[in-house]
């Protein structure tokens, strides 16, 4: 971090540093708003359609890779980092036993975006009540978490918070990869800290190699309409045949990348009561997800970013896993019932897992 005392806004920023500690952040960085390297990045993953139906990120024209637009006068970001992973969720184990849902770690608690938003809401009040007891004038603000067009991390890396990795993910040689990032847009021109330039990826390619669908197409390269993040969240239709069987029991997102990088041996479990797993989604049973009707579905993930798939992705995921689960009555017995009630599109996933379950049973018989 650079010596700020010699501007103006030194203390302030000494201040920010100190309170977003105590709103719960592990690290915070502050850049000017200069993306060109990333906007080509960006705009040469999309070209080649690696954002599959995510039409937004090619939305709002320049305003993504240029924050000015996005939010005019915006001279500086204000990067921050919140640990998310909660401690004893077993994630390994979880995906090595095929009747228990996987669960992104990010999404078992409390939706991220409203706790985030908050805190940084909070933040900026101090810093405004900051700029007018001290009479340094007036200057506005603006608070993101992955909730407009933001680069996030390519503007993290320039503050100084850690690099983009192979996996496309931030990653910080002392929490690794596991926590979410948030700004603030304003035009207070703090004096920027220095941008992360190293690359500790080296020659590792465990990301890409763990990765079940083989979405990371080269080093730094995401083919989303590959991932099983996009295609459990983002992705409204039929998922393709040939994806499904990697998908495993991974319902809802996928760690992977996360969870074999080396980096994350430094990762920090948070302390965040918001981010404890809700209704069991650490370990739950297939069964017991795939029971939920859809009033208990939306009761039971209040408050979740797991809502956003919606309850026919959900029942279709679980569908698939149930596929990939080991043959069993009653499997067979839950897929059937469900296909008297499940749409067309959610439909056609059941009756793929009834000819795995199927499949299976004749296995057995055979031996």
């Amino acid at each position: 971090m650079n010596n700020l005392n010699q501007s103006p806004f030194g203390e302030l920023k000494a201040s920010i540093e100190a309170w977003s500690g105590e709103l719960g952040f592990q690290a915070i960085g502050i850049t000017n708003t200069q993306l060109g390297e990333h906007e080509n990045h960006l705009e040469n993953w999309l070209e080649k359609d690696f954002h599959g139906e995510m039409s937004y990120m090619a939305a709002h024209g320049k305003k993504r890779s240029r924050p000015d637009e996005l939010v005019e006068n915006t001279c500086r970001i204000i990067s921050l980092r919140m640990n998310y992973l909660p401690e004893g969720t077993a994630a390994i184990e979880i995906l090595d036993s095929k009747s228990t849902a996987y669960i992104a770690r990010y999404t078992m608690g409390r939706d991220y975006h409203k706790v985030i938003r908050k805190r940084l809401v909070k933040l900026w009040s101090k810093i405004e009540d900051y700029l007018e007891s001290n009479q340094l004038g007036k200057f506005k603000g603006r608070v993101f978490t992955d909730s407009a067009p933001v680069l996030e991390k390519a503007i993290a890396e320039k503050a100084g918070l850690g690099w983009i990795g192979k996996n496309t993910l931030l990653l910080s040689r002392e929490a690794g990869s596991w926590f979410f990032l948030g700004e603030i847009y304003t035009d207070i021109p703090f004096e920027i800290d220095t941008e992360y330039a190293d690359n500790h990826c080296g020659t590792c390619s465990a990301c890409i190699d763990v990765c079940p669908t083989k979405a990371i197409v080269a080093p730094y390269q995401l083919d989303a309409r590959k991932c099983i993040s996009y295609l459990t969240i983002e992705h409204k239709g039929e998922i393709d045949i040939s994806l499904r069987e990697a998908m495993g029991n991974r319902i809802f997102g996928c760690d992977d990348c996360q969870l074999f990088c080396p980096w994350n041996k430094f990762a920090k479990f948070t302390e965040e009561s918001d981010f404890t797993p809700r209704q069991d989604l650490d370990k739950s049973e297939l069964l017991r997800l795939f029971s939920w009707n859809e009033t208990q579905f939306l009761k039971n993930t209040e408050g979740s970013a797991i809502r956003r798939t919606g309850f026919e992705g959900w029942q279709r995921n679980i569908a698939i896993a149930l596929g990939n689960a080991e043959y069993s009555d009653e499997v067979k017995s839950a897929l059937k019932e469900k296909l008297t009630t499940a749409s067309a599109m959610v439909a056609t996933h059941i009756e793929w897992a009834l000819e795995r379950q199927n499949a299976s049973l004749s296995k057995i018989r055979s031996k």
